[in-house]
């Protein structure tokens, strides 16, 4: 068992070594990027990535407050459901309001690795080569899906 401060500085290494392997990688467009705090450019529209003590989570995050506009952007992302899996080559998740550990509703497509931790090393090499494919390929797939979404900004 690791203290509280034991436990952040692992994490806090973790995402560091990963950003650090990710850096010379460039977007689909071309242009750098910053791959853990990815920006989309739409307002309640994420791709997070998420370690824990037993799992790994990657997936786009729908956040906004009112539940009807969640349901038409995950309504949209429905519609590119087809180009979102070639790209990824998996099927993932899809999950509309779904509550999250804070209380609010969110809307989320997601896949996770089951039985990895971010805090023993040994897992980090499973973690990255399970992030960074699907995060390269959320971005490509987005490339060319954002484009969708222009009316609901």
């Amino acid at each position: 068992m690791f203290s509280k401060a034991e436990a952040t500085q692992l994490r806090q290494e973790f995402w560091t070594t990963f950003g650090r392997y990710l850096r010379p990688q460039l977007s689909a467009d071309g242009e750098k990027v910053n791959w853990i705090n990815y920006k989309t450019g739409i307002k309640h529209v994420y791709f997070r990535m998420e370690a824990e003590n037993r799992l790994a989570r990657i997936g786009i995050e729908i956040t906004h407050y009112d539940t009807g506009i969640q349901e038409l952007f995950f309504e949209q992302f429905m519609e590119l459901k087809t180009m979102l899996h070639s790209y990824l080559g998996e099927e993932w998740e899809w999950q509309l309001h779904h509550t999250d550990m804070e209380g609010k509703t969110i809307s989320r497509i997601y896949k996770e690795l089951p039985k990895a931790s971010i805090y023993n090393r040994e897992d980090w090499p499973k973690l990255i080569s399970f992030f960074k494919p699907r995060i390269v390929a959320l971005d490509e797939f987005w490339s060319m899906g954002k484009y969708s979404f222009d009316a609901l900004k």
